[in-house]
């Protein structure tokens, strides 16, 4: 029996032989596996493993405007007021600072309900609650300076 013959490339006949048949083995067991996998439509656990780790309840929106202008004061800090002005943030007066509200304005409800619906410095129109009415926002700042 002759030595394999040695390729252009350097690999022998019995090399080349050995990679096609280990390549054909491969495309048959990848196919295989395919074959034996169920359909997505069919796997009830799929929904479970690729579930997300937590989810975010919101309110619809007809549900939000219904709200719009019914809350007190202190809802709408506790919803959206209390990041800022619970800690000071950015220069925010905290709430239920005297000094701080009076010192804004001159503690005039009606101006910084105004200032409040346009936004002043890092804080957006409304406070960030765009379906906020003006009415609400006065009670939220007057439940702030108490």
């Amino acid at each position: 029996m002759s030595a394999p013959q040695k390729s252009k490339e350097g690999l022998s006949s019995l090399q080349i032989i050995f990679l096609v048949v280990a390549g054909f083995l491969l495309l048959v067991a990848i196919g295989v596996g395919f074959s034996k996998s169920t359909a997505p439509s069919e796997d009830s656990a799929a929904d479970e493993r690729i579930a997300p780790v937590a989810s975010v309840a919101t309110e619809s929106a007809a549900a939000a405007t219904a709200n719009a202008g019914k809350r007190s004061g202190e809802e709408l800090f506790n919803s959206a007021c209390v990041a800022c002005h619970g800690a000071g943030v950015m220069g925010a007066p905290k709430a239920h600072d005297k000094a701080a509200w009076s010192a804004r304005l001159g503690g005039n409800l009606k101006a910084l309900a105004a200032s409040a619906v346009k936004g002043k410095n890092a804080m957006p129109p409304k406070g960030g609650v765009g379906d906020a009415t003006e009415e609400e926002l006065s009670k939220a700042i007057d439940f702030m300076m108490k």
